[in-house]
């Protein structure tokens, strides 16, 4: 006898992006396919992790340029309290830096933005079953990076040198150019607070003003450039 499809248990996913039409257009191509239910939506990575808890969904597709908390962050808190939902990032880039820090944070996929919907529903398939999933410029990038020794392990050449996850929630909101009292509101800590994290990051990094710490963000693919437009 055929499965009634309607009994089938369809993969709830929780989408992250913070552009509405880009967000609008991949729930729709999400629907389309019959086995995923896009159980809600977040529009920066602080209200990822919020959802997430909530809603506990199977599958996240997380936007790795996010405000107030980028997509990897967010991604090793959401990993961190719930292990067992699976989280594929997109991002606009496949560089070596985003490859070693997805893989370190335990994300189950890769893709880049201008995959097909049709390659997005697969991964979220995929990975659903236990698997891993990299569109193609990925998995190539992969190879080049891994074949080559003196490459390997750029996530420990960069690894945000040394910084903590809390360290990294403060030069991305400075980064972003949010005022100390919006960065203290953002995190729940005070104001002194935050300006003792800001210049404790500037004497571990050796960065005297606040250009500097943003500069040094977008290096680390800690934001993207296009996230802060000013630098000042």
């Amino acid at each position: 006898m055929a499965e009634n499809k309607s009994s089938v248990k369809k993969i709830r996913t929780l989408l992250v992006e913070d552009h509405t039409i880009v967000r609008e257009g991949l729930r729709a191509l999400l629907l389309a396919d019959g086995g995923i239910e896009v159980v809600g939506e977040a529009v920066n990575g602080r209200q990822a992790v919020e959802r997430a808890l909530a809603l506990r969904p199977d599958v996240v597709v997380m936007d790795i340029a996010m405000p107030q908390l980028n997509g990897l962050e967010a991604t090793g808190k959401i990993r961190l309290a719930l292990p067992g939902v699976k989280v594929i990032i997109l991002s606009a880039h496949g560089d070596d830096a985003y490859i070693d820090r997805v893989i370190a944070i335990g994300a189950a996929g890769f893709l880049i933005k201008q995959t097909s919907a049709q390659i997005l529903a697969k991964a979220i398939h995929e990975v659903m079953s236990g698997g891993t999933f990299y569109s193609p410029q990925v998995s190539k990038r992969m190879r080049d990076h891994y074949e080559k020794p003196e490459k390997a392990g750029g996530l420990l050449i960069r690894k945000a040198t040394g910084l903590t996850s809390r360290e990294l929630e403060v030069i991305q909101l400075v980064a972003e150019g949010q005022p100390n009292k919006q960065v203290a509101s953002e995190m729940g800590i005070s104001i002194k607070t935050v300006e003792k994290h800001r210049q404790h990051l500037m004497d571990k990094l050796n960065i005297h003003d606040t250009a500097g710490l943003t500069r040094y963000a977008i290096a680390q693919g800690i934001i993207e450039s296009c996230v802060q437009v000013t630098i000042v």
